[in-house]
């Protein structure tokens, strides 16, 4: 893939921009939007942005920063889970949590916000607790959004207990959106100013990016993202009143800025912010180093965003106007699915063989393809055939002899002919147990590193291990809206 950002500019000069804004007060507050560590979308969109980039511009200011996690105890109650990774927020709350200090940051605590007293929230914040990782609770604020003096005030956020930090940047950040972490940010600016500390609030989100057009394609790649959010970018008009400049941002930063803009004077004595531009710190638009490359990107993840809604309606997971605004926007740019061959190279496939299949771009553009055998998935066949052509093992030499796969097949002894072969978990677990013995296994084995950023598309909906193993693999999947047999829910 061609790159078009420079991510060593984007790590210098954002962390230099944190460092002027925080430079402003005796302490500030940053939210912190979308994900901290393995930010896959920028990187899908942005070629040549690195997943771990945030965290890579955080290194360069943590000693003087520390971290607020935030999650939405509903969140907890209702098992709300990641798409990305299909697990839970409460799960991937502790997975962020370690990995920030297994990096060397600083976790203050987590905070558990709209607390109702749910017992399977009590049950989570006892898991924290003896984990050693201390938690806060703040519940609904009285008078939000629209009583201001109510807000701030003992009643509103004084109600919540203060949070004590000791670093000059405070990073506030969560598993997912709604998780609270606005509110706790002010909450702690009010308790802060009370206390006579000049404490002041920013917000790090990527996208939108308010130095591109409205409609430029990495622009509709957040719109595509968020689909299911229904956010909408917009021209910032509090931005271009003010100042002749015209900055992107989206509806609910818009629509909220005016109270937002209140409560911040209220707390703070002075009016700091005249526009949601304003509050942001985000450079990413200075760091694309080549804008047709990042354009064909964004619009690849368009495709891929589209294909994603469609199987999560038909999984039950959204309804119709989540896939059906994707497709406007598809078809506001002009998007030909051309522009991601495999799609067409998998359809052509089943309609070949009349098996379910898979189709996979290699880094040289070559494509690879896979079906459905009486001892391999799909997935696992195309991840074969790709390991092969890339190790150069002619197409006629079985990486796995049936006398191997059998009897780990006898042992499933499932009576569904979709569940009876070796999913892709299992293919690579037999693929690293026969490369002790046979060399050539290894090298085809260590050539699964080429297949990160590959496109692949398959004509079924894969689901559960085989789709948390193409992700761990890093391979761009997208999947027809379809199941593989009637019998699968």
């Amino acid at each position: 893939m061609k790159k078009g950002f420079d991510n060593d500019k984007y790590v210098k000069i954002q962390s230099e921009h944190i460092k002027e804004r925080f430079n402003l007060f005796d302490k500030l507050y940053l939210e912190v939007g979308g994900k901290l560590f393995d930010d896959s979308h920028a990187a899908r969109v942005l070629p040549g942005f690195k997943n771990d980039a945030k965290i890579s511009m955080f290194q360069e200011l943590k000693k003087d920063l520390e971290i607020i996690f935030c999650i939405n105890a509903g969140d907890i109650e209702k098992h709300k889970t990641r798409g990305d990774y299909g697990i839970t927020y409460d799960t991937e709350l502790i997975k962020i949590v370690n990995k920030s200090e297994s990096l060397g940051f600083k976790v203050n605590s987590v905070v558990v916000t709209l607390y109702k007293n749910q017992p399977s929230v009590d049950k989570f914040i006892k898991k924290l607790n003896r984990q050693g990782i201390k938690t806060y609770v703040h519940t609904f604020t009285k008078g939000y959004p629209t009583d201001v003096d109510t807000i701030v005030s003992e009643e509103g956020y004084g109600k919540n207990e203060y949070i004590k930090t000791t670093k000059k940047l405070i990073l506030v950040n969560a598993p997912g959106p709604g998780s609270g972490k606005l509110a706790t940010c002010l909450s702690q600016l009010y308790h802060e100013h009370k206390n006579g500390v000049n404490a002041g609030y920013a917000k790090f989100e990527t996208f939108p990016v308010w130095n591109l057009p409205l409609k430029h394609p990495v622009n509709i790649a957040y719109e595509a993202a968020t689909a299911d959010l229904k956010d909408v970018n917009q021209i910032d008009y509090f931005h271009l009143e003010k100042y002749g400049i015209t900055a992107i941002n989206y509806n609910r930063d818009l629509e909220m800025f005016p109270v937002l803009k209140n409560i911040l004077t209220k707390i703070t004595g002075a009016s700091i912010y005249n526009s949601p531009t304003d509050m942001g710190v985000n450079m990413v638009g200075y760091c694309i180093s080549d804008d047709d490359a990042v354009c064909v990107a964004a619009k690849k993840e368009i495709i891929r965003r589209y294909y994603n809604e469609l199987t999560n309606y038909r999984l039950g997971l959204v309804d119709e106007d989540t896939p059906n605004k994707v497709k406007m926007l598809i078809n506001e740019l002009e998007i030909d699915e051309s522009i991601m061959p495999v799609i067409k190279a998998a359809r052509d496939k089943i309609d070949k063989c009349g098996l379910p299949s898979v189709a996979l771009e290699l880094p040289n553009g070559k494509i690879i393809t896979g079906r459905q055998t009486e001892l391999l998935s799909p997935v696992s066949s195309v991840i074969i055939n790709a390991i092969k052509e890339l190790t150069k093992i002619p197409d006629d030499v079985d990486l796995l002899s049936s006398n191997i796969l059998k009897p780990i097949l006898k042992l499933k002894n499932s009576d569904n002919l979709y569940e009876n072969v070796l999913t892709l978990q299992e293919t690579l677990i037999a693929l690293s147990t026969c490369s002790v013995t046979n060399p050539i296994i290894g090298k085809a084995i260590d050539n699964l590193k080429k297949l990160e950023d590959c496109e692949a598309h398959s004509t079924y909906i894969i689901q559960n291990g085989e789709l948390t193993t193409l992700k761990k693999l890093r391979i761009n999947l997208t999947c027809e809206p379809e199941f593989m047999s009637d019998n699968i829910l």
